[in-house]
């Protein structure tokens, strides 16, 4: 009876191989021929993970070599009608001209525990072996995964999502398009505080707006660079670039008004404006900024502060090219562009838009 199964698949009779196996199946269950069938009639009738599922199985249970042949080259064929509907997939996706913009895929960080189930999905979706995808999970802080055209990650990002892994995707675009005020000092505070600030024209104007309406906090430091002269191994003088100080960063986030208010300790004016540091003008740079963050706080109890810039910008400060497509809207004095700037803004915007996706799913 196998051989008229094998003719009927020849013949592409699939309900008449349907019914002869289902015979089969009863009286020989265990046969290697029956379960490779089987697993074709799966394989023809778009069960995949089945077919797949038995065509390893005889790999791992079977010596017959005409049989695991067979298997090898059913599991090759799902492998490329898998390719080829991932590739369509992918084409519709980037379809749509804003689609094919540049954009990034970020995974955020899970539990151990989730890692070791999560790792094999990540595999089978971003076709890669266990150990480098297990590897790739971050567990405590974001991270940048891929770069490429918006609706690609986007295609990517929603299959991560359906297996339980998160991230979240954005376009370059999305970030340029938040506007950026460098705020020099508050000049009212009360329940509609208004900053002093320069806009990305850099022209001095002031803004006024709801301490409700701040939705993030994001802190950071950039590391302040200077050339030094110190001595090597071989008591030479050398010149090397090293880290001095660092200048703090501290982002309010306005969604509705789709703007960053960034105070930094390196440009707040602290003796203008209301009294928020005590005896500014007697104090380090350090103490009043401190003071002013302490505020900043008190006015903003229930709103989170993102504070992982520095385990995130470690991770892409060697992607020239992308962080090349962000503008800093960082005004440090640097004899040298550094990426650390672009990071900054990157990893600020991705909690903007990030905070803004799921306000807008949430309404």
């Amino acid at each position: 009876m196998i051989e008229q199964v094998a003719i009927a698949f020849e013949r592409k009779e699939y309900q008449t191989a349907a019914k002869l196996l289902k015979q089969l199946v009863k009286q020989s269950p265990q046969d290697p021929w029956v379960q490779f069938y089987v697993g074709r009639l799966y394989e023809v009738s778009g069960k995949q993970q089945e077919a797949e599922r038995i065509y390893r199985q005889l790999l791992q249970t079977t010596t017959h070599n005409k049989i695991l042949s067979q298997a090898r080259q059913g599991l090759q064929r799902l492998k490329e009608v898998e390719e080829e509907e991932r590739l369509r997939a992918i084409a519709k996706a980037t379809a749509e001209p804003n689609n094919t913009e540049p954009g990034i895929l970020v995974l955020e960080p899970i539990s151990n525990e989730i890692k070791a189930i999560a790792a094999p999905k990540l595999a089978q979706i971003m076709q890669l072996d266990a150990y480098t995808a297990r590897l790739l999970l971050p567990t405590r802080h974001w991270k940048l995964y891929r770069s490429g055209q918006v609706g690609e990650l986007q295609y990517y990002g929603e299959q991560l999502q359906q297996a339980g892994i998160p991230c979240f995707w954005t376009s370059i675009a999305a970030i340029e398009q938040i506007q950026v005020f460098q705020v020099q000092y508050f000049s009212e505070a009360n329940l509609q505080p208004t900053v002093v600030c320069r806009n990305q024209e850099n022209q001095l104007g002031s803004l006024s707006f709801n301490w409700s309406e701040v939705t993030a906090r994001v802190a950071g430091l950039l590391p302040i660079f200077e050339q030094v002269v110190d001595v090597n191994a071989k008591h030479q003088l050398e010149r090397k670039t090293q880290t001095q100080d660092y200048a703090q960063f501290c982002d309010l986030h306005i969604p509705e008004r789709h703007c960053i208010l960034r105070l930094s300790d390196n440009s707040y004016e602290f003796q203008q404006g209301i009294e928020i540091a005590a005896q500014a003008s007697h104090n380090t740079i350090r103490i009043n900024w401190n003071q002013v963050l302490n505020w900043l706080e008190q006015q903003l109890p229930q709103v989170k502060l993102w504070s992982d810039f520095t385990p995130f910008a470690e991770t892409i400060l060697e992607q020239t090219e992308l962080l090349s497509n962000i503008t800093p809207h960082i005004h440090l004095f640097r004899r040298e562009q550094s990426n650390w700037d672009a990071a900054f803004q990157l990893y600020s915007g991705l909690v903007f838009n990030k905070c803004l996706a799921i306000a807008n799913n949430e309404n």
